[in-house]
């Protein structure tokens, strides 16, 4: 497990490029018959990927880093697939997840494994985990099935689906919210006008892009931004302090998932293009 610790609202500031990069952005999540995460101090989140392949892959608690018996002991998280079918065993239930299907699990599972059904087309098992100080049942979440709204339009690039998979109103969670936004063919922005979110992180997985595409992800405070270009199933975190926003070279879809003070979705602290700087 790689640890990360965050640079703060001023530091961020004077970072290089590959400074940068390296503080905010997760590359290489995906690698078959692996399990790879990453530790980030802020909100004490982890981001990680597994891609099984002809053995399953269990995820397994990092004792130096985490101090646990098992992963879910004192946490809980999301999970969606967004590769080939499979399926996720959690204390000897199993549940099959297709594409943009999820999965939450919750605090007190001991046992959880991952699974593809052709190895030859894995599953990729996309992971955000916090903290959790409350049970929930562990639940699948079918795509298609959960909480949509259309929003943005053409004329301003932005018509999009925003899908919620994780939150107050559908599958309930200690702290985690958690949900899935795609961009309509034409449409490039996302998060523009963009926001602040003074009491939790909220961590952006992008997927749906080629090997030619790129998504120039914005971030940093208001009057200090900054960029990160970011590739297909790639993630990137944001502090409460920094903005997320982001503009591609065509249509894409992002996972997004937050954790830290409450689970109103509509907390958060906007931000008037005329202060961007």
């Amino acid at each position: 497990m790689e640890v990360r610790y965050s640079p703060d609202n001023q530091s961020y500031r004077s970072l290089s490029t590959e400074a940068l990069r390296k503080a905010f952005l997760v590359e290489d999540l995906f690698q078959g018959g692996s399990v790879r995460m990453t530790y980030f101090d802020l909100d004490r989140a982890i981001v990680g990927g597994a891609v099984p392949l002809e053995r399953p892959l269990k995820l397994e608690s990092s004792r130096k880093e985490m101090a646990a018996e098992f992963f879910a002991q004192r946490r809980e998280g999301g999970v969606f697939n967004v590769g080939g079918a499979g399926k996720i065993i959690a204390d000897g239930k199993e549940f099959k997840l297709g594409f943009k299907d999820a999965l939450y699990v919750g605090m007190g599972t001991r046992e959880v494994s991952f699974v593809s059904d052709d190895p030859s087309t894995p599953a990729h098992f996309y992971l955000v985990s916090y903290p959790s100080h409350s049970s929930h049942p562990t639940t699948l979440i079918r795509y298609g099935e959960v909480y949509s709204a259309k929003l943005g339009s053409q004329k301003e690039a932005n018509s999009r689906t925003l899908n919620r998979y994780i939150h107050s109103n559908g599958v309930k969670s200690s702290q985690l919210v958690m949900g899935l936004t795609e961009l309509d063919e034409g449409s490039v922005w996302n998060t523009m006008p963009s926001h602040t979110h003074q009491r939790r992180t909220e961590i952006y997985f992008y997927f749906s892009l080629d090997e030619s595409s790129i998504v120039f992800h914005m971030m940093g405070e208001p009057s200090e931004t900054r960029h990160i270009v970011v590739r297909n199933k790639e993630a990137v975190i944001s502090p409460s302090w920094s903005i997320h926003s982001g503009g591609g070279t065509k249509n894409y879809s992002f996972i997004w998932a937050m954790g830290g003070e409450n689970q109103e979705f509509e907390d958060m602290d906007s931000v008037g293009m005329a202060s961007l700087k």
